[in-house]
């Protein structure tokens, strides 16, 4: 997709907060600090539209973003991020799961898993989770430049085995550093925005 314009559009926290739904919507999820922000500045080919934080845990709220006025790109809270309180973590997954519940116009989810480790528990949680609700879904290996070429199908194959992946469902591995991956990412996107 060739992108003429990308905008960050609001923060929301509550339904009656999130944009009007006139578009279809493509909602991120991962851990804290697995790149959603540099893969949204990616795939927009913008260095900072979506700000990447240096501390994990930083996006708090959920961010949309207008790209190309058709579809808006969805950052939720990244989860696992030990170091807030208990209570917040949870606020984060109400917050997410309220969304992903509520949103008719939300075509498909992001997401991402760093390639260079095993999917953690919370990983395994959202993946199951996202099946167990028939969820539509593609699961992205980020952070690729950061292991060896000979390590890539090893670790994709690892990944597919802990999360109990469907051999035939993508398992995109991606780099926001060398943009590789972005083309197979926006294949998948388009064949769900049709």
């Amino acid at each position: 997709m060739e992108i003429k314009n990308a905008s960050y559009v609001l923060t929301a926290v509550r339904p009656d907060q999130y944009p009007v739904p006139d578009r279809p919507e493509i909602a991120l999820v991962g851990r804290s600090n697995v790149g959603k922000s540099a893969l949204i500045n990616a795939l927009a080919n913008r260095k900072n539209l979506a700000r990447v934080a240096a501390t994990p845990g930083k996006t708090r709220e959920i961010n949309f973003y207008n790209v190309n006025n058709t579809v808006y790109f969805v950052d939720l809270p990244g989860y696992g991020y030990a170091k807030v309180s208990k209570a917040v973590q949870e606020s984060w997954a109400e917050m997410i799961e309220t969304y992903l519940n509520t949103r008719a116009q939300l075509r498909l989810i992001l997401m991402l898993v760093d390639i260079r480790h095993d999917p953690t528990s919370d990983d395994q949680l959202m993946y199951q989770w996202l099946t167990g609700q028939a969820k539509s879904r593609l699961i992205i290996a980020s952070k690729l430049d950061k292991i060896a070429v000979s390590q890539v199908e090893k670790r994709l194959r690892e990944i597919r085995t802990v999360l109990g992946m469907n051999p035939a469902e993508p398992l995109i591995p991606f780099s926001a550093v060398t943009k590789e991956g972005r083309k197979e990412i926006w294949a998948q996107i388009e064949s769900y925005l049709r």
